[in-house]
């Protein structure tokens, strides 16, 4: 058994390469081998979102406060609100965040494929976001 204690592992910001705002990030648990899962407890200021992007094992997010965004390519805009739980499938390109006016927090939840969790594109542009 493992206990990871609050506080014990520090909070990074969201890279500037890999979101658009201030994206507050707190680890919350990561499995040794040979289990492949993580998750960590994500915060977007009003505004802030990730870039476009895939896992290859696909995503679950657990909203937990706030109103968020989230969007597949080729789909529209869906609000999210806390309670709800989003899946992206393996491999669907898609961007989650945010909404303009209300922070939004959600627990990530991923798994590696060869040591990898998240494939990164290009960043949501200001007119996709708003459309």
């Amino acid at each position: 058994m493992e206990i990871r204690r609050i506080g014990s592992q520090p909070s990074r910001k969201g890279p500037f390469e890999y979101f658009t705002g201030t994206v507050r990030i707190d680890p919350l648990f990561e499995a040794a081998d040979p289990a492949r899962v993580a998750g960590a407890s994500v915060t977007f200021e009003p505004g802030a979102r990730t870039a476009w992007h895939t896992h290859p094992l696909g995503q679950t997010l657990i909203v937990t406060a706030g109103k968020g965004r989230v969007q597949r390519w080729g789909g529209q805009i869906e609000e999210i609100s806390p309670g709800d739980v989003v899946w992206f499938p393996p491999g669907e390109k898609h961007w989650h965040g945010a909404s303009p006016t209300t922070a939004m927090s959600h627990i990530a939840i991923h798994e590696r494929l060869d040591g990898k969790v998240v494939d990164w594109m290009e960043k949501v542009s200001d007119d996709q976001y708003q459309s």
